[in-house]
């Protein structure tokens, strides 16, 4: 399954400092990414902001990981 999330996502230089944010809303990604890997459930989240729907979370979700198929990781030394 493939979530498309280029109708959910805008980038804006007016909207939170032309951070990607989910479209309607002032929420960042970040935001809504950062919450779930800190253990915040989507129920959670929806409750937190009740602007957003589960399908703008997947779309967040799938934007990050997008982005990541295209970062080159550097190994940090010393590190565990």
């Amino acid at each position: 399954m493939h979530v498309e999330w280029r109708g959910r996502i805008v980038v804006d230089p007016d909207l939170h400092h032309g951070e990607p944010c989910i479209r309607g809303t002032r929420i960042p990604v970040y935001v809504i990414v950062s919450n779930l890997a800190n253990g915040m459930s989507e129920e959670e989240l929806l409750e937190q902001y009740p602007q957003l729907t589960r399908e703008d979370i997947r779309a967040a979700l799938a934007y990050a990981a997008e982005l990541l198929q295209h970062e080159t990781i550097i190994e940090l030394s010393g590190q565990e």
